[in-house]
C-alpha cells in the first residue's frame, strides 16, 4: 500500500479542513488506518483511528469533539474532518495503515508500518 494524504492548507482559527488520504495501489479493507501530526520541533502524536470497517474509532484527547475520522474503503481512502481548527493545531499530518483485525484500532506510531507523505495544515490569522 502506498498512501497519499491531501486537503491541508492555511486557515483561520476556527476555520475547518478536510484531509484525504489514498491508497493508489491496493485495497485499504485489511487494514487499520491512523492520522498522526508533527508540528515543528515537536514529536510525531497520534491523531485519530479507525478500524477496517469503520466502525470503531479512537481519537487523542485533543481531537475529541472536533475532528472526525472516517473511510471510504470503495474508494481506498480515509478522511479526517477539522473543525474549529486552533493555532496549536499547525503541523504536517501524515496518514499511516497496519494490517490488523476486525474491530482494532491502533494508536501507536510505533505499531504502524506504512506511511504516506504528510500534509501541511497551517492555522494562522
Amino acid at each position: 500500500v502506498q498512501l497519499q494524504a491531501s486537503g491541508g492548507g492555511l486557515v483561520q482559527p476556527g476555520e475547518s479542513l478536510r484531509l484525504s488520504c489514498q491508497s493508489s495501489e491496493r485495497s485499504i479493507v485489511p487494514y487499520v488506518m491512523g492520522w498522526f501530526r508533527q508540528a515543528p520541533g515537536k514529536e510525531r502524536e497520534f491523531v485519530a483511528t479507525i478500524s477496517r470497517g469503520g466502525t470503531v474509532r479512537d481519537y487523542a484527547d485533543f481531537a475529541k469533539g472536533r475532528f472526525t475520522i472516517s473511510r471510504e474503503n470503495a474508494k481506498n481512502t480515509v478522511h479526517l474532518q477539522l473543525r474549529s481548527l486552533k493555532a496549536e493545531d499547525t503541523a504536517v499530518y501524515y496518514c499511516a495503515a497496519k494490517q490488523g483485525v476486525t474491530g482494532q484500532t491502533i494508536n501507536s506510531k510505533n505499531l504502524y508500518d506504512i506511511w504516506g507523505r504528510g500534509t501541511l495544515v497551517t492555522v494562522s490569522s
